[in-house]
């Protein structure tokens, strides 16, 4: 008899002792989970038309198609959110006349339930220094989005502008809140 009872107590602790491992494991999993963000799409190339007639201006403000960028983003689960910012780089060279504007022009694709997307619908001034973008936030369920499209303004274009090729990089970074 007391044998039985000797595995049972034994069995009852292994139990216990691989619950506890369980239960420790998926809370470090949950604090490690990872913010990613996967940008995809183009290079976009602005064609600014000659101009013919002294006197004359360019436009002065240019748009890329509407999903120039697609971004790929996911917050842990439960209650997870994000922060989607941006900035750009001069790539070499930039000039401070120009102005480079950026949208969340739609909500991607998701499975994700009571997940939301909210903010960055409106043009933004992209400067050195990171704005946020939009938020992503989870409920219960890993928030995973891909393709939402991004699109690109150029504004400032002017003859006062010395005639040269300007390049910028536009950088992505999620966060937590």
């Amino acid at each position: 008899m007391k044998l039985s009872q000797s595995i049972f107590l034994k069995n009852r602790l292994s139990i216990k002792r691989f619950l506890f491992i369980l239960i420790l494991i998926s809370f470090s999993t949950f604090f490690k989970a990872q913010r990613t963000i996967t940008v995809g799409g183009s290079n976009w190339t602005v064609t600014i038309p000659s101009i013919t007639e002294a006197g004359n201006n360019y436009a002065g403000t240019y748009e890329s198609a509407t999903n120039q960028i697609l971004l790929a983003t996911s917050v842990p689960l439960l209650l997870g959110s994000g922060k989607v910012s941006v900035h750009y780089e001069a790539d070499p060279t930039w000039h401070t006349s120009l102005m480079l504007n950026i949208k969340r022009t739609g909500n991607g694709t998701t499975l994700c339930v009571g997940c939301s997307l909210t903010g960055g619908t409106a043009y933004q001034v992209l400067t050195l220094t990171d704005v946020e973008l939009f938020r992503i936030n989870a409920v219960l369920s890993l928030a995973s989005y891909s393709n939402i499209p991004i699109q690109l303004q150029l504004s400032g274009v002017s003859v006062t502008i010395p005639a040269t090729t300007y390049n910028s990089r536009v950088v992505f970074t999620i966060s937590s809140l």
